[in-house]
């Protein structure tokens, strides 16, 4: 049976359900995009999201959220793009200037980390999870596996950037194409691989209704005309009224600079602003850095959402003629502008084409290896995870993280492990086991102390 088309209205619950849930990082949020859109409503079909997410995974910024808007524009046009990416982002901003109110006011938040202290166990859950499922579905070869090892060791052992192993792997399938067709094709399934279901966007494709996918000779140029003023104008403003120097400047410069050289996600940026943030600017130490760092993992959204604690921060301390809090508030508003908006500008401006060009052989065979070593960069993601949820210090030994082992957290490997029960053996639900795991996370540590 074809699936239906979902109308405006249910997209958008959807949507807020998704930036309500997005907990995990972009491996967590994936998996949670894919659950939703592929498996149980089959808005869009395996191939299709994987292309998109092959094109997101390119770019700067949050490949997640851009992922969303990405499938949004397709299903609803440019306002379904926006209502999905903003509400993907929406919930976990008003958490994240929450808890940095808090932060700021208070110095920690304890009754904060003992609520999400069992939410970290769920969401590691979810991580592996999405490892599993997408490498099952990616990995469709040896060729494809090699990939994927070759990225995770290059990333985890050798400290590779990320964009050179992305433009690696994507060299890698557009050589292998010429060499090996049936490898890197996409036609080559492993045992036991289903065929791909089509989901309603495909099916509205094969009927001609997706004019707007189609690139027009003034696409690029009305994109750029609308969503650069957009993006800069509020920048430019702020300089002409505040002068350079102004810290409302220095936040609107800086995080502009960095939503256009960070790919990678969140884990790339951290490196660029915990350098120019604690050592340039003075606006936070380096603890505070990695504190802000927590703060973002126990909220939903983009791990991203750290820069916004960095922005509430550095207004919050030169309020100039404001209150602190209301220019702490201002400083996250214009660092989540600034951070989020060329989001919308790289799919606006970029998905019509990346669309036209999917029946491409060579560009699907870049992009399926891209695909492979994506699988590659989520287990390490996972990794990175376990190792901070379930050890209490971890150190740094030839480049690469390693635990110290007396230092590690039975609580949390308990709650760990049992998410992955519920999650892996048990089929539970997501909702339930992220309940269950606070609920057992906070007895555990008022019993544990």
């Amino acid at each position: 049976m074809a699936p239906p088309v979902p109308t405006f209205s249910e997209a958008v619950k959807v949507w807020a359900k998704i930036g309500l849930l997005s907990f995990g990082g972009p491996a967590g949020q994936i998996a949670l995009m894919h659950r939703e859109l592929v498996e149980e409503r089959r808005w869009i079909g395996e191939q299709r999201f994987l292309h998109a997410l092959n094109y997101c995974m390119l770019l700067p910024g949050p490949e997640a959220q851009q992922l969303a808007v990405y499938i949004g524009w397709l299903l609803h046009r440019t306002l379904g793009g926006l209502v999905a990416g903003i509400l993907f982002v929406v919930p976990g901003a008003i958490v994240m200037l929450a808890l940095s109110t808090l932060y700021a006011l208070y110095g920690d938040a304890p009754l904060v980390e003992a609520l999400f202290f069992g939410v970290k166990a769920a969401v590691l859950a979810i991580v592996i999870e999405a490892v599993i499922r997408i490498g099952r579905r990616a990995l469709k070869n040896r060729a494809m596996v090699s990939i994927a090892l070759a990225a995770f060791i290059a990333i985890y052992a050798l400290n590779m950037p990320f964009p050179l192993i992305i433009l690696l792997a994507g060299l890698t399938g557009w050589i292998g194409n010429r060499v090996a067709p049936g490898l890197f094709s996409g036609s080559a399934h492993g045992k036991g691989d289903a065929p791909d279901i089509k989901g309603a966007v495909d099916l509205m494709f094969e009927r001609g209704e997706l004019n707007h996918t189609r690139p027009t000779k003034w696409h690029a140029p009305r994109t750029l005309a609308i969503w650069l003023p957009i993006w800069l104008g509020p920048v430019l403003l702020i300089w002409v009224f505040t002068g350079s120097a102004s810290v409302w400047s220095e936040i609107g410069r800086f995080f502009s600079v960095m939503a256009v050289v960070t790919f990678g996600g969140a884990y790339a940026v951290l490196a660029y602003v915990a350098q120019a943030a604690v050592g340039s600017f003075g606006w936070l130490a380096p603890r505070e850095m990695v504190d802000g760092l927590g703060l973002a993992e126990t909220t939903p959204g983009p791990l991203i959402l750290v820069l916004q604690f960095v922005g509430f921060l550095a207004a919050f301390r030169q309020p100039g003629a404001l209150s602190p809090l209301l220019a702490g508030s201002l400083g996250a508003l214009l660092t989540l502008w600034v951070t989020f908006t060329p989001c919308f500008l790289w799919i606006f401006l970029g998905a019509p084409y990346i669309e036209a060009l999917r029946g491409n052989k060579a560009l699907s065979a870049a992009l399926g290896a891209i695909t492979a070593a994506v699988v590659g960069v989520i287990m390490n993601l996972a990794l990175w995870f376990a190792l901070h949820v379930i050890f209490g210090e971890v150190r740094s030994m030839g480049g690469m993280n390693v635990p110290v082992l007396l230092s590690i957290d039975w609580r949390a490997a308990l709650l760990s492990c049992a998410a992955m029960i519920a999650i892996l053996k048990l089929k539970v639900g997501m909702l339930p086991t992220l309940a269950g795991s606070v609920l057992a996370g906070v007895l555990l540590l008022a019993v544990s102390g």
